[in-house]
């Protein structure tokens, strides 16, 4: 099993690809940052994977081709949110993140699901933030997601007549760097590792959506349904 890894250094990736080494999959890890690259490489390696990296910013499209490597399974776990109140009132901050989080996503996939074989998988992360567009995530960081979410809806359509399955991945609350700055920590906080070993499952069963935890299905179901009237004056 060849798994490709894009965004390799996130804790919720190393997680994930940590339960496929554990099986002997051979993986493939991309992420921008060379040193914490090697890093995550030898400690999957120490437990008897077989790894190649691959140093590149995923942002830059004109390196995407690189990432044709006819794998069975693709992760894509770039992400970033930043500070909601500085992302959403600076363009530029703005910008980068739905390069990050939208954009860059959607021209990987462009290239790489004419070429991927029936029986293989596309994992995407996206977030519960993608279910309702909501202040403290931040609109930006938000609408990212849910236009992922979007994408990914309509790419499972058009892939399912070719036997390739597209997972849509959302997490909740993950205690992660990306969350450090996020206190206290209350009890819907779960471990990276919780959330890899479900990408694992999902992609096992063939799911279409996971949240994960689970609990974040019925939780998120209750937001979508509050009217919005009543939801502008709340604080969530």
């Amino acid at each position: 099993m060849k798994v490709l890894v894009l965004g390799a250094t996130s804790a919720i990736a190393q997680a994930a690809a940590r339960e496929w080494a554990a099986r002997g999959a051979t993986l493939h890890l991309v992420a921008r940052n060379q040193a914490r690259l090697t890093a995550v490489a030898d400690d999957l390696r120490a437990r008897g994977a077989t790894v190649t990296v691959s140093a590149q910013d995923l942002n830059d499209a004109q390196r995407h081709a690189a990432l044709l490597i006819d794998p069975d399974i693709v992760l894509v776990a770039q992400g970033i949110q930043g500070d909601a109140i500085a992302v959403d009132s600076d363009p530029a901050r703005a910008e980068l993140v739905l390069r990050t989080n939208y954009v860059a996503p959607v021209q990987i996939l462009t290239l790489l699901a004419p070429a991927m074989r029936p029986g293989t998988t596309i994992a995407v992360i996206t977030s519960v933030a993608g279910d309702r567009g909501r202040a403290k995530p931040g609109a930006v960081y938000s609408s990212s997601k849910a236009g992922l979410d979007a994408y990914l809806s309509g790419l499972r359509q058009r892939l399912a007549q070719s036997g390739v399955r597209v997972l849509t991945v959302k997490p909740g609350y993950v205690d992660t760097p990306m969350t450090a700055n996020h206190l206290p920590k209350n009890a819907l906080f779960v471990k990276p590792e919780v959330i890899g070993r479900g990408i694992v499952k999902a992609v096992d069963r063939g799911a279409d959506v996971v949240y994960l935890p689970w609990f974040w299905r019925p939780i998120l179901a209750v937001i979508r349904a509050i009217p919005e009237r009543v939801f502008k004056k709340l604080s969530i």
